[in-house]
């Protein structure tokens, strides 16, 4: 686990924006309506997840945490295209009215993959903060997690990735 420098220019998504814990209902709601939208547009799973508090993030109860979960798409779609994605996948019963187009761009970015379950996340933020510091880097934007196996993979694979500036 060696966290590298990476860099991201404008990526185009579609996007579902709430507040609770993973794996709870909303958040489940969330990724089915996504995923509804998304049958014939999206890609992997991502996340970005953040807290509206002074704690540090990680002593904020799961439940308060907000996110932003997103399927990258290949490039910006057609004027239209999402709202006929919403509109066939209305009979899923999903809410898809909840899911958006977004283009965000994070620039210089600090990642790494952590191999194991969600709860030791920790261990794998930690070595990322430490190569930070080493190279006078601070947190310039959310954290945000790509999925690279199912979410109850029980061996979970995830890119963490922070984006960074100069301190």
């Amino acid at each position: 686990m060696n966290p590298v420098l990476a860099e991201y220019g404008p990526v185009n998504c579609l996007n579902v924006t709430g507040v609770g814990e993973p794996g709870g209902a909303e958040h489940t709601a969330a990724i089915g309506a996504l995923y509804a939208v998304a049958a014939r547009m999206g890609g992997p799973l991502e996340g970005q997840w953040f807290v509206e508090d002074d704690r540090p993030p990680l002593t904020v109860p799961r439940q308060e945490w907000r996110w932003h979960l997103l399927l990258p798409l290949a490039a910006a779609p057609e004027p239209g295209a999402a709202e006929r994605a919403r509109e066939a996948a209305r009979a899923s019963g999903a809410a898809v009215d909840r899911v958006r187009v977004v283009t965000f761009t994070e620039g210089e970015c600090v990642e790494v993959v952590h191999v194991g379950p969600f709860s030791q996340e920790h261990v794998s933020l930690a070595v990322m903060e430490a190569f930070m510091a080493e190279r006078g880097l601070v947190a310039n934007g959310l954290h945000h997690e790509v999925y690279l196996t199912a979410l109850d993979d029980p061996q979970p694979r995830t890119v963490l990735r922070q984006p960074v500036r100069p301190a």
